[in-house]
């Protein structure tokens, strides 16, 4: 059966390459078989393989699979080559089948679009990329596949480009994780460059051979991942491009969410965990980013009026847990969250999209309201999903991936109680304005009248979101309710287990108590606010400081006009200063001098015979006489 590993990238690009050659030509009944039939093969393969890695795991848990040689220049001999272990099994098996469960949804979503054979084309792709990043055995062909999630972000966030907005949101991400991956390939240029391989594996070991722990070369190496992987999650500073790539269609919004993109940098920190053990500075930076990221995101999810956005920031706020997860040493809980984030936040993208259909395209969740009656399996399963992001306990995945990381937080050798705080505020802010959005969309008095309900294909593909919402959650249960380390020990003989501190302030128990108390508090303080007494929150903003505040949190703590200020108008001054200088004389020269000989060649264009065939003889005669004389 692992021979069979290369078949699912594989079948991704097959489709991407049948639709894009011939989609245009092609029934949308046929687009509707080849898109979303091609990753639903590769999710079968991979449930079947994850199967035989339960029961009959290759040699020492992992299968290489080599392709074929990409290139042999001085040295430098990297495969296409495929790494299969526990890590790389998970995440195939996870992507794979949330994507095919958006591809299933997304073919009654874009019913009538213009460019139908074209959006399942750009998400095959993207997926195909995704499991290239996943499964590639070295960094060269992670590289590969990273910037193929970059180019189709681009591609489907800008795939409505007859808008403007689209355009420039597209542009914005593009641009902006360029930054990032800039630092990432000086990163591989560094470890090429002293350690000569670029092979995951035979890397890590000799980083562990040649470079002493806290050294320099692993501590800029381990910076320079990590600007790549902030640019890739939307992590702080690079974070401003994810909301505004809401201007793509709501189906590749789950898609860059859930299963690709942004947790590109969470697998490229947890697949290079061994260098980052020996560079405690950067694992240290992983985790203040990641504790920054998700008490920012969380203030500004709290002030968005648009659903979407408001599930943007709440991405970067869940991210933000899994890179201080990554930061304190919990690998494996790091992994576990992004499996529970996949399933609750891809099914809430796609009950948003459901909404926003229903109500004629409004995002905006102040003109909705009392739709919990009129869409009852969107309301019920949204509800699912918010919860399990909120961290409803006891019952859904989402309060066991995010418990386990809390805890780890200060258990762990490399936390604090000061990271243990902020991940617990950020449960508060996440049960807050997770409520918010669920109040405000779902209760009180119908806004808009509903237009467009969903049907099977729209409706399946929620409900088995929220059943996984639910059950993702007891692969990894606390002492106190059952103490199973399923997950864990699966990803036991890829990440290490976490290392536990000397002296932890707290039991287990006493961290989820904190953890509940937090999600209650959230949970009351918005039913208080948005279904008790709405009145309080025009009370609230309005005095003078809590508009400021508004205001400031919206604009995602005003970054954009930081970079505007920093980046873009310095760039645009020097450009305005630069326009006349020298070099564009030298060049309006070369020009000038081409214009004068083509004037005066252009005169000998006369249309008068005698005089060309004069020409033609003094010229001859010239000749010859250069040959004969010189």
């Amino acid at each position: 059966m692992y021979h069979l590993l290369w078949l699912i990238p594989a079948l991704p690009f097959a489709g991407a390459f049948v639709l894009i050659v011939f989609g245009p030509r092609m029934a949308d009944a046929a687009v509707k078989i080849i898109g979303p039939g091609t990753i639903a093969l590769s999710a079968i393969l991979s449930i079947l393989m994850m199967g035989q890695f339960l029961t009959a795991p290759p040699p020492d848990h992992v299968y290489v699979e080599n392709l074929w040689s990409w290139m042999n220049v001085a040295g430098f001999h990297p495969h296409v080559s495929l790494y299969l272990d526990a890590l790389s099994m998970l995440m195939t098996l996870v992507v794979c089948f949330v994507a095919f469960l958006i591809h299933w949804y997304s073919t009654e979503f874009m019913e009538g679009d213009e460019g139908y054979s074209r959006f399942f084309a750009y998400m095959n792709l993207f997926v195909a990329s995704m499991l290239i990043l996943l499964l590639g055995a070295n960094l060269l062909l992670l590289f590969l596949g990273w910037e193929g999630v970059g180019l189709c972000s681009y591609l489907l966030i800008g795939f409505w480009y007859t808008d403007p907005v689209n355009g420039r949101a597209a542009r914005k991400a593009f641009i902006v994780t360029r930054v990032g991956d800039t630092a990432f390939i000086i990163g591989l240029f560094l470890l090429f460059t002293h350690l000569g391989t670029l092979n995951i594996q035979e890397l890590m070991r000799r980083a562990v051979q040649e470079w002493p722990v806290g050294s320099l070369l692993p501590v800029a190496a381990g910076f320079l991942l990590l600007g790549g992987a902030v640019g890739k999650s939307a992590q702080l500073p690079l974070q401003t491009w994810l909301p505004d790539a809401m201007a793509g269609p709501t189906p590749t919004s789950a898609l860059i969410h859930a299963a690709t993109m942004v947790t590109a940098g969470v697998y490229l920190i947890a697949r290079t965990h061994v260098l980052f053990t020996l560079a405690p500075a950067a694992m240290l930076a992983v985790a203040i980013v990641g504790a920054a990221t998700l008490i920012l995101a969380g203030f500004s999810a709290l002030t968005q009026e648009d659903i979407k956005r408001i599930l943007a920031y709440s991405t970067i706020s869940q991210i933000g847990y899994m890179f201080l997860a990554l930061g304190v040493g919990a690998w494996s809980a790091a992994i576990f969250h992004f499996m529970s984030h996949a399933f609750f936040k891809a099914l809430l993208f796609l009950g948003a999209g459901i909404v926003i259909n229903a109500c004629h395209h409004e995002h905006s969740i102040f003109r909705m309201g009392g739709l919990r009656k009129q869409l009852p399996v969107t309301f019920w399963t949204f509800l699912i999903a918010g919860c399990a992001l909120a961290g409803l306990p006891v019952i859904t995945a989402g309060f066991y991936s995010k418990g386990l990381i809390i805890f780890d937080t200060e258990a762990s050798a490399h936390g604090s109680m000061t990271l243990w705080v902020l991940a617990v505020v950020g449960v508060l802010l996440t049960s807050l304005y997770t409520f918010r959005m669920i109040f405000v969309a779902f209760f009180g008095d119908a806004k808009t009248a509903v237009g467009h309900k969903p049907r099977s294909a729209m409706k399946i593909p929620c409900i088995v979101l929220a059943v996984l919402s639910i059950c993702g959650g007891f692969v990894e249960t606390p002492r106190f309710l059952g103490d199973s380390h399923f997950f864990t020990g699966f990803l036991h003989s890829a990440l290490p287990g976490v290392v536990l501190g000397t002296n932890p302030a707290m039991a287990e128990l006493a961290s989820e108590l904190w953890v509940t108390l937090a999600f209650v508090v959230g949970l009351v303080v918005a039913y208080f606010l948005y279904i008790r007494n709405r009145s309080a929150v025009e009370a609230l903003a309005r005095p003078a400081v809590s508009r400021a505040l508004h205001s400031f949190w919206h604009s995602d703590w005003a970054m954009d006009w930081l970079y505007d200020c920093v980046f873009v108008r310095p760039v645009m001054w020097f450009a305005r200063v630069d326009k006349s200088d020298f070099v564009d004389s030298f060049y309006d020269g070369v020009a000038y001098l081409s214009e004068s000989f083509y004037r005066g060649l252009r005169t000998t264009e006369n249309g008068r015979i005698r005089w060309y065939a004069a020409g033609i003889v003094a010229g001859s005669l010239i000749f010859v006489a250069i040959v004969l004389f010189l």
